[in-house]
């Protein structure tokens, strides 16, 4: 498909890269013209110098007979105005928007039906949802949800004491009562998708499927105590602070926030009338003792310098705060370092906004009903979970797993039939409008249910 992606910042770089390499005919526009360079020097696109929202340059861009137009500048004003020209030129070009301010969360709806915007993205309220579910069921580093919430993917880091170190994978299954499936493993910045003969070891970062259901026990079957969170204390004051600060209030959970921003801090004041707001020094230790960060339940270090991030959540887990989650913008540039600290939970906002738009991209090419509904990034993205519905063209249905020869690489975790989940295994097997949950290197690129078949 013919794509234009307005704003070529963290987000937007991002989703360049990742719809190059799905296929996708890119066209990228900035103001800036060394980012430019930068982009069309690192993918194969087309550069386009100008403002977005002008009607010249998005027809230079090629806005009229493009299929799907992405405007994720760092003005949601201007990324609304640039979708909205778009589809005066192009009526029929779908439109993804990033809106970031929280002033217009309450009309989103409105906007997107007035407009005629398909998707309306905010990589920021993302993460905040993220956290939140993070902290709903501590225990995890990671969580994301298939087949309407009746299938988990958890990552968990294995620990010292753990009953899985210097276990053989084959073994697993005598140690946690529940049936699941370890989908991947990475030690270090090496991932692994691990077959029998794989022995588990202290500080792997374990990628497991399991039934929702089946959660609670098998945290007590790894020992992991689950601490409720009463208090939590996030670190920097922006917007991902704020949505978070919004839904923890919903939950119960006190909040306090901590910014070094006066102007800020009596903003959020304004908005958050039953938070705790703080104006301090983040980067010093002290601070962070005066206001208590050895007893909080939970600590979340979201500035918008990844550095400082990992500095605080570093300290936070020597004081033994019990959940910790540290908010990373260039992950994958500092992936080597971060996959060897213990910062509890990483949450990056662009990788989750490109998920979403990535799914959404997929399902508009997708003519046979067989792309993937749901896609999620683990392991730095180098491994995806996907979800698929089995539909007429889907290949070799009612046919046992261990009959089917897939692609290396390649593994079928879970399938949901009829509201009942299974975790996959050799006599398993999917039928028509059964979910089927599948895990795959990133670099395999799978976009269909049949690419995953030899």
């Amino acid at each position: 498909m013919k794509i234009i992606v307005a704003g070529i910042g963290k987000v937007g770089t991002t989703l360049t890269g990742q719809l190059v390499a799905d296929g996708h005919e890119v066209t990228v526009i900035d103001r800036k013209a060394d980012i430019l360079e930068r982009v069309c020097a690192t993918f194969d696109v087309m550069g386009l110098e100008g403002n977005c929202a002008t009607v010249q340059t998005l027809r230079d861009a090629g806005a009229a007979e493009a299929d799907l137009l992405i405007a994720v500048t760092d003005a949601d004003e201007v990324n609304l105005l640039c979708c909205v020209t778009a589809r005066q030129i192009n009526p029929g070009i779908h439109t993804i928007v990033r809106i970031r301010d929280s002033e217009y969360a309450p009309q989103i709806i409105e906007m997107r039906d007035v407009f005629g915007l398909s998707l309306i993205v905010n990589p920021e309220r993302s993460a905040a949802v993220e956290i939140e579910r993070l902290l709903r069921f501590p225990g995890f580093l990671k969580r994301e949800s298939f087949a309407r919430g009746r299938v988990e993917l958890v990552e968990f880091r294995i620990a010292e004491d753990s009953p899985l170190a210097d276990v053989a994978l084959r073994n697993v299954t005598s140690i946690l009562k529940s049936k699941v499936l370890m989908c991947a493993v990475l030690r270090g910045t090496e991932v692994t998708l691990p077959k029998g003969d794989f022995v588990l070891k202290a500080g792997d970062r374990v990628f497991m499927t399991a039934p929702a259901a089946a959660l609670g026990a098998m945290l007590r079957d790894l020992g992991i105590i689950s601490h409720k969170v009463k208090r939590a204390i996030l670190g920097g004051g922006g917007r991902i602070s704020l949505y978070l600060a919004q839904l923890l209030e919903r939950d119960g959970i006190q909040v306090q926030i901590i910014d070094n921003d006066m102007a800020r801090c009596q903003e959020l004041a304004r908005q958050l009338p039953g938070v705790s707001i703080t104006c301090g020094d983040i980067t010093v230790p002290s601070t962070l003792e005066k206001e208590g960060l050895s007893t909080a339940d939970a600590f979340a270090a979201l500035t918008g310098l990844d550095e400082l991030n990992i500095v605080m959540s570093l300290y936070a887990v020597s004081q033994k705060v019990p959940i910790v989650i540290t908010k990373q913008g260039h992950i994958d540039e500092l992936q080597d370092i971060v996959s060897g600290l213990s910062l509890g939970s990483i949450v990056s906002p662009k990788e989750l906004c490109s998920d979403i738009v990535v799914r959404y991209v997929r399902s508009m090419r997708d003519t046979s009903g067989d792309s993937a509904i749901t896609v999620q990034s683990v392991a730095g993205g180098r491994v995806e979970a996907a979800e698929f519905v089995i539909g007429p063209a889907s290949q070799h249905r009612d046919t046992p797993l261990l009959d089917i020869k897939m692609k290396p690489g390649v593994l079928i975790a879970a399938i949901s039939h009829q509201g009942t989940t299974t975790i996959a295994g050799g006599t398993s097997q999917y039928t028509l409008g059964d979910s089927v949950i599948v895990i795959s290197s990133a670099e395999m690129n799978i976009q269909r249910f049949n690419d995953i078949f030899a």
